[in-house]
């Protein structure tokens, strides 16, 4: 389950060490540790990060797959969380040291800036392959953090992007070595924890309003 840190003015939120997908006490457990990151005296900043071979790999489908009586209330959670990380009013840095899948993508987006692990590891939005469309809010949230002709090809072509290419399509901010990728989201972090407050927080929520309009929006969660 994940954990929080702190290293100075720094939180770091560990997904943790395995799929990381997106159950509903997973959820409730990050959302706890966000909570927390809110409280918190100024200066801060978080680093999301995770341990083994995935950053996350996103929905929980195996439990949608028993739990389809709780789909919308499902899904009007998922956008929460996207919604909370885009709006959190301190800077966010997403270290991607695995593969970063469908909703774990999403979340990586949901970040102000992402560190990718440049050798092994994919970031994918596989929606179009395994016949899941996006609802109109992750649609918006993958249009508002990239550029037009990236969320085309990610979105309609599934393509899976190494650390490189990413950074190459400005999917990530940085690709480095494997023993480097949390040391510099905490480098980025860092440097920008003075900025955290209801200022930053204001800002956020002016820059995507169109995108937590429908993130939030518990009415039409899959439309």
């Amino acid at each position: 389950m994940p954990t929080l840190d702190r290293q100075n003015d720094v939180f770091i939120l560990d997904l943790g060490d395995g799929e990381n997908r997106f159950h509903p006490d997973w959820i409730a457990s990050v959302n706890a540790a966000l909570d927390e990151v809110e409280k918190a005296p100024n200066p801060s900043a978080l680093v999301t990060a995770a341990t083994g071979k995935f950053f996350s790999n996103g929905l929980d489908l195996a439990w949608l797959g028993v739990n389809g009586d709780q789909y919308d209330a499902y899904v009007i959670s998922v956008h929460d969380l996207f919604a909370r990380f885009l709006a959190l009013p301190v800077v966010t840095v997403a270290a991607l040291q695995g593969h970063t899948f469908a909703a774990g993508a999403m979340l990586s987006l949901a970040h102000d800036f992402r560190v990718m692990r440049a050798d092994r590891g994919f970031w994918c939005l596989p929606e179009a392959d395994i016949g899941i469309p996006f609802t109109r809010a992750m649609s918006a949230l993958i249009q508002a953090r990239l550029s037009p002709a990236t969320a085309h090809e990610s979105m309609v072509t599934a393509r899976r992007y190494s650390g490189s290419d990413a950074a190459a399509a400005a999917i990530v901010d940085r690709a480095v070595g494997e023993d480097e990728v949390r040391s510099a989201a905490i480098e980025i972090a860092a440097a920008q924890a003075g900025k955290a407050g209801s200022v930053l927080g204001t800002i956020k929520a002016r820059m995507y309003a169109p995108a937590l309009e429908l993130l939030r929006d518990t009415d039409n969660p899959l439309a």
